[in-house]
């Protein structure tokens, strides 16, 4: 157990039967009544965010997420298959549990399961990942000038806006934070 006071941006908490992971904390101290710490909080489990108010000096359960090193095999109909560096055992999760990660996935990447008492949580991908252009209209001579943004279809499937100057072979460094172009590679 831990203070609420001794909340920080990243750790994993355990409140209301939920795995919860503090995205922002604010320790207030009102001028009238008793002090308290306003929180936003992501559930682990549903990817939902919540607000919540503590009591100053309540105590809450830290929760013990483990993260294993895996590599991302293959897919194979509706299951995606991972393999432990260390153990070679494999590990197989379905496509609704990592919906959001399948758009940065690709053959042999490294990336992490998360896990709670043996419970899977999903897979934490690297910040950065390094995609091929699949399909993009060309770029016209000229064009950089404005600094527009055009379309573009990556190797996983993902579509992402990109500068003008970027074409069909390019390969891509993408934020997988925010699904965002970031440079070519």
């Amino acid at each position: 157990m831990i203070s609420v006071n001794d909340l920080r941006t990243g750790l994993t908490i355990e409140v209301d039967n939920g795995i919860w992971q503090v995205l922002e904390f604010q320790h207030v101290k009102p001028g009238k009544g008793a002090a308290f710490v306003r929180t936003k909080l992501r559930n682990i489990r549903t990817g939902g965010i919540q607000e919540k108010t503590f009591r100053a000096g309540e105590k809450v359960a830290k929760a013990h997420i483990e993260n294993r090193k895996m590599q991302y095999l293959y897919a194979s109909g509706d299951t995606h298959t991972f393999m432990d560096n260390e153990s070679y055992e494999q590990l197989e999760l379905p496509s609704s549990q990592i919906e959001r990660e399948l758009k940065f996935l690709k053959e042999n990447m490294e990336v992490h399961i998360m896990t709670y008492q043996q419970e899977i949580l999903g897979v934490e991908v690297p910040n950065t990942v390094v995609l091929e252009v699949t399909e993009t209209e060309p770029g016209i001579k000229g064009d950089t000038a404005s600094g527009g943004t055009k379309p573009a279809t990556l190797e996983t499937g993902l579509i992402v806006q990109v500068p003008f100057f970027i074409n069909q072979g390019d390969v891509l460094i993408i934020d997988t934070r925010n699904g965002d172009y970031v440079s070519r590679a």
